[in-house]
């Protein structure tokens, strides 16, 4: 398992991690990491790091089923003037498509927590997108520089 900080160079583009929320602190130092390489501002480390944080915790919890077994990969990119951020797992199939927008009054008025991981990576980021390939998938955030 990949739970160990030392086992894993954040200073390369490319890391896997094991499908634990306990490498999410991991995962934002990497975020974090190469948002100052590429000379982000804080808004834009701090966007495309909830993302990366929300992506992950929905692959853990539904691709994975909190199964600390699984594997997730995550590359950074900076290309032009946009940051992609691939991230690629073996869990189950998922289509964001189905996922309904959420009624944010009524999640509050039931203090219903949880469920608003896709609304916001989609409300933060420029562009999400979804590929089912072969036995992955793969979720491509996108952020266009300022």
């Amino acid at each position: 398992m990949f739970n160990v900080k030392s086992e894993i160079d954040i200073t390369k583009t490319e890391i896997v991690i094991s499908s634990s929320t306990d490498n999410l602190s991991l995962l934002r130092s990497f975020i974090e990491f190469h948002g100052r390489e590429f000379k982000l501002n804080k808004r834009e480390i701090a966007h495309i790091s909830l993302s990366v944080d929300e992506a992950c915790t929905n692959i853990i919890e539904h691709a994975y089923k909190n199964s600390k077994n699984g594997k997730i990969k995550i590359k950074i990119d900076k290309n032009n003037n946009k940051i992609f951020v691939k991230l690629t797992d073996n869990g189950s199939k998922f289509d964001p498509s189905i996922i309904p927008e959420p009624n944010i009054a009524e999640n509050q008025k039931l203090k219903k927590g949880g469920g608003l991981g896709m609304f916001l990576m989609k409300k933060i980021m420029d562009e999400v997108k979804y590929n089912a390939k072969g036995k992955s998938n793969e979720l491509i955030l996108i952020k266009y520089l300022t």
